[in-house]
């Protein structure tokens, strides 16, 4: 499916496009906005969009880059996610948006994200959405405060994945807390980026380093986090 521009957002990008994916058969269909990795908009976001189409999700993964690429956007992306503030956050409120205006949504919208978009899952959990499914996100500073409204939360990380030690420990602690619906799940021996389904992860000159840190796919983890979160959006977004 070709990507598609959702035009200007006030506050967002100037033009931002999207990958959209639908489900065959009539909807209408519950949506899901996908948010990508910090490398972008690639070839494995597009596929992570079919899987949920294929699953029956009417799904658009906002490219929050469309105003220049990773290079010119990847650190006021990055101050976004941190803040709570910024284009990003408007862009994927633009995206929730275009979702519910859809005649082919039943009115419903979950939100997934993985690495830099699982932090954003987060993030804008407490923004409207049914339902959350952060993968290896970093959970906000004072995550009671920050996810005291979230909706309910999927959540899965890689027990080896060097760049969210703690983090399962925390969101568990604050969502138990606060009293939101959730399942968090560390896999043990797993790093980052496991639910990839491309084979190679991140900028060809990276690869190696990927390799070494144990950032790859990994089959069978994703299989259990993709039933788990199935589960729990078919749960909250019939």
């Amino acid at each position: 499916m070709p990507d598609i521009s959702l035009g200007a957002v006030p506050n967002g990008s100037a033009s931002l496009k999207a990958y959209r994916a639908e489900p065959s058969g009539a909807g209408p269909f519950p949506g899901v906005v996908a948010i990508h990795e910090a490398f972008g908009l690639d070839e494995n976001v597009r596929l992570q969009c079919d899987r949920l189409a294929a699953a029956g999700y009417l799904t658009l993964g906002p490219d929050l880059y469309s105003d220049g690429g990773a290079r010119k956007c990847i650190m006021a992306t990055f101050r976004a996610m941190a803040t709570g503030k910024g284009k990003a956050i408007a862009d994927i409120e633009a995206s929730r948006q275009a979702l519910l205006a859809d005649p082919n949504c039943n009115g419903k919208v979950g939100v997934i994200g993985f690495c830099m978009g699982g932090g954003f899952a987060l993030v804008t959990s407490t923004s409207g959405f049914d339902v959350a499914a952060p993968n290896y996100g970093m959970v906000p500073r004072n995550a009671e405060k920050a996810l005291a409204s979230a909706c309910p939360i999927v959540a899965s990380y890689g027990g080896s994945d060097a760049m969210m030690i703690g983090m399962p420990k925390k969101l568990e602690k604050a969502l138990t807390t606060l009293d939101i619906e959730h399942d968090v799940k560390s896999y043990p021996g797993v790093g980052h980026s496991f639910l990839n389904l491309t084979t190679e992860v991140g900028p060809k000159p990276l690869r190696p380093l990927m390799r070494i840190t144990n950032v790859k796919p990994n089959p069978a983890a994703a299989a259990d986090a993709w039933q788990r979160i199935e589960a729990f959006f078919a749960e909250h977004l019939a």
